[in-house]
């Protein structure tokens, strides 16, 4: 696959897979954590064979891409103009922009700030929930003493530090524990915040460590995606989730405007960032006027695009062709 490197902002350089002719248009795929370009091989010759042309960024602090110190480069609205910055190397007026985990979240966000350059949008795994309040201070209310991954990644440098140390075996255990198959199995409960680490709760989740890859990662993706990380380490990917409250000050501050653009939703319907919460769906066939669709691929887990291919892709191009 054909690989630029384009420079976003001063300074700041991404690594982008650019393929297709763009004959039905734009498609910019945008990967969650912890990811990276690699998490959309499935798609990118369908979606280039149906005319498209799909541009998927490393993103800040990812792969090979430019990783800033700061953690206020991480900031939401940020990580939203390094995507316009692409249309406009390519000159293009407009994209559908497609995200999953926190690429959905960018995803949302670029709705929001850059509402003319989306001609519509596809959220995987994370909908359009707006929070009632200061992030972190949502989650301390919702899981108290208990611990929250996201709550762990706050203070800088514990969790960089832990991920960094053994790379592998933390995207094994995430891997595993986010998947439909772990979803199905967990047997782990709460355990306290003090004292716990992220691998280790998740290896509780699902019993114990699992040496195995899940049957959707073969050798050749785990072997990527672990020389990745071991390279770049996980201080830019966890710094998206310390600007978590910065975000949402700043879209507080400029009000909600509802995104008029055509807007669809698709989930494995075990993952877990909807397992339990139906209101979340609910609330965004509300808050989202133009919303066409939302598809749940039955025993698929947070990794929907890697755990079901093939379905993803037939779900997708059938919206891509209503637009």
């Amino acid at each position: 696959m054909t690989v630029r490197r384009v420079e976003v902002a001063s300074g700041i350089e991404l690594d982008v897979i650019d393929e297709g002719s763009g004959t039905s248009g734009v498609a910019v795929l945008l990967h969650g954590f912890p990811e990276s370009s690699h998490s959309w091989r499935h798609q990118v010759s369908p979606l280039v064979d149906a005319g498209w042309r799909v541009l998927i960024p490393d993103q800040r602090g990812y792969a090979s891409s430019s990783a800033p110190p700061e953690i206020s480069a991480y900031r939401g609205d940020i990580l939203a103009d390094d995507v316009i910055a692409l249309l406009d190397d390519i000159d293009a007026d407009d994209a559908v922009i497609i995200g999953h985990d926190w690429g959905a979240i960018i995803t949302w966000h670029i709705g929001q700030l850059h509402p003319s350059r989306c001609r519509a949008l596809i959220a995987a795994s994370v909908p359009f929930t707006p929070w009632p309040i200061r992030p972190t201070e949502n989650l301390k209310a919702a899981h108290g003493d208990n611990f929250f991954y996201i709550l762990y990644f706050q203070t800088p440098g514990i969790a960089d530090e832990e991920l960094n140390a053994d790379p592998e075996r933390f995207l094994l255990s995430i891997a595993h524990m986010a998947s439909g198959e772990g979803m199905r199995s967990l047997v782990g409960g709460p355990l306290p915040a003090e004292g716990t680490r992220l691998t280790d709760y998740f290896e509780h989740m699902i019993g114990g460590r699992i040496e195995g890859r899940p049957p959707w990662m073969n050798e050749t993706d785990l072997e990527l995606y672990t020389k990745q990380f071991t390279t770049s380490g996980f201080t830019g990917p966890i710094n998206w989730y310390r600007n978590l409250d910065a975000n949402f000050d700043i879209f507080d501050s400029i009000g909600a405007e509802p995104l008029t653009m055509p807007t669809f939703f698709i989930a494995g319907d075990l993952d877990p960032v909807i397992l339990g919460r139906p209101e979340y769906l609910a609330r965004m066939n509300a808050d989202l006027p133009n919303h066409q669709a939302t598809e749940l691929i039955t025993g698929i887990g947070h990794w929907v695009q890697q755990e079901a291919p093939d379905e993803f892709n037939r779900i997708v191009l059938r919206w891509l062709d209503s637009l």
